[in-house]
């Protein structure tokens, strides 16, 4: 870390290293995204053989996420588990209410705890939250709260910046990586959720990833995909005949309406009305 020039990260990361370095051991909760991928890195150094990574395998997250998570578990060269688990098996989850991600998490830190326990019961369960995600709508951080599962970077002060900014120095190819939500946050709050929308989503996302679109939402409205992209970006998916071959792919994906979100690409897009 000797080559940080911002006092302040430093200081946050050193505090990082403490917190991890006071644990008997760790489990981290690990997605593949930017916050547990660099969390999983530092546990790993300060930890090594007694830090595991625990991944779970899920229709709601794209498919790969799961193959760059691996992917990553494997250069890194820590113990990586992933567990099968299918979010629409629980009850209340598929009717897709306001609290769904309370659901998710619950899940997820149960498996973990298992995991734990079924090792001796030394290890601490902890997750990539950061300090920005507590100003969000995550009532996931309430499943955690109740599990007792510890959020090192929230600990450490560290915000989203501070985390790209840190991945970035420790040679992280996640460290600009967009965010990849699980696909259940396409979904309008009370629209049902089931394998074949989640697939439909995934599958138009992905349609407009292998185009060069690396910030990006499909929303779920029924028949109707709203598409979020960059305003920068607008121009290139309304030029024929980019424009016309997305009409024509999600129109063969099941949509029958496609339409662009003017106001543009926006992580947690439909939270907004949450509250209101």
């Amino acid at each position: 870390m000797a080559d940080l020039a911002d006092g302040a990260l430093a200081a946050k990361l050193a505090s990082l290293r403490a917190t991890l370095a006071a644990m008997p051991g760790t489990l981290v909760a690990f997605s593949g995204g930017v916050d547990s991928t660099f969390l999983l890195r530092v546990a790993h150094d300060v930890l090594d053989a007694r830090c595991i990574a625990l991944t779970t395998a899920s229709p709601t997250a794209p498919v790969e996420d799961l193959e760059g998570a691996r992917a990553f578990g494997a250069a890194l060269g820590v113990e990586h588990v992933v567990i099968d688990a299918n979010e629409l098996a629980i009850p209340g989850y598929a009717e897709n209410p306001v609290n769904r991600c309370y659901f998710c998490k619950d899940n997820l830190y149960t498996i973990c705890l298992a995991e734990a326990a079924r090792r001796g019961g030394t290890l601490v369960v902890v997750d990539g939250a950061n300090v920005d995600d507590l100003a969000d709508h995550r009532p996931g951080l309430v499943a955690a709260a109740e599990r007792g599962v510890r959020h090192p970077l929230v600990e450490a002060d560290l915000t989203k910046a501070d985390i790209r900014a840190a991945s970035r120095i420790l040679g992280l190819e996640t460290w600009d990586r967009p965010a990849s939500p699980c696909l259940s946050s396409r979904f309008p709050y009370g629209t049902t959720i089931t394998a074949e929308r989640l697939e439909q989503v995934a599958a138009a996302e992905r349609w407009l990833r292998a185009r060069g679109f690396r910030e990006l939402r499909v929303r779920f409205h029924d028949r109707t995909a709203r598409i979020e992209v960059p305003v920068a970006d607008m121009p290139r998916l309304l030029t024929p005949p980019l424009r016309d071959d997305v009409v024509r792919e999600l129109r063969r994906l099941g949509f029958t309406w496609v339409a662009l979100d003017l106001q543009g690409f926006r992580s947690g897009s439909l939270n907004e009305d949450v509250g209101r």
